[in-house]
């Protein structure tokens, strides 16, 4: 579908927990590697169409006390992470101009600036990738609906721990709030005169 309409003057990406302590894990059904691959696409495509490139990533305090750890049948392990756990992966950026938001959380609204900083820039839709499709991706993506953003999911630009899970939010959810198109179709759509998003 080429269907897809942006304006680059209200829109700006959100990359979601690319980073190095991520990027090392499995996922499906794109590799890390292909996911970065395409985030960095999609950033270097807004870069050059002046548009805010946002890099999200998830560091709990050094004291942990911010982490949540509720009773869960399928919890979390809990680690020790290595210091550069919450550096960006370098592929992606952060390049100048860039605004990187620190997240305790799945979500990249809950607990930080990010929707300070976007409405003071103007923006009213947002092209959301990252890792993990089925956490902090579509975390964000709810948060997102509900703040009254428009979407654009990069669906080859993100990748989840399951295939099951991935393809729930891809095929059920994420078209129920915003519009799923692949980085080629995304990328070329901002080669197109600004069309404004309805608010």
């Amino acid at each position: 579908m080429s269907d897809i309409l942006i304006d680059k003057s209200t829109t700006a990406l959100v990359v979601i927990d690319l980073q190095k302590g991520i990027v090392g894990r499995p996922t499906v059904p794109y590799t890390t590697e292909a996911v970065v691959g395409n985030a960095a696409a999609l950033a270097a495509a807004c870069r050059e169409n002046g548009m805010p490139v946002f890099l999200v990533r998830v560091k709990p305090s050094p004291d942990w006390k911010d982490a949540l750890r509720p009773k869960a049948d399928a919890g979390w392990p809990s680690h020790t992470p290595p210091p550069d756990w919450a550096e960006i992966a370098p592929e992606v950026g952060p390049k100048p101009g860039d605004f990187t938001i620190t997240k305790r959380q799945w979500g990249a609204f809950y607990g930080t600036d990010l929707d300070l900083q976007l409405r003071r820039r103007g923006i009213a839709a947002i092209v959301l990738c990252g890792i993990a499709t089925e956490f902090g991706v579509e975390s964000t993506a709810r948060d997102a609906y509900e703040r009254g953003y428009q979407q654009v999911f990069a669906c080859d630009a993100m990748a989840g721990m399951s295939a099951e899970s991935h393809a729930n939010a891809i095929e059920r959810i994420f078209p129920r709030i915003g519009q799923v198109r692949r980085t080629e179709e995304i990328i070329a759509a901002l080669r197109l005169d600004a069309v404004p998003h309805g608010r």
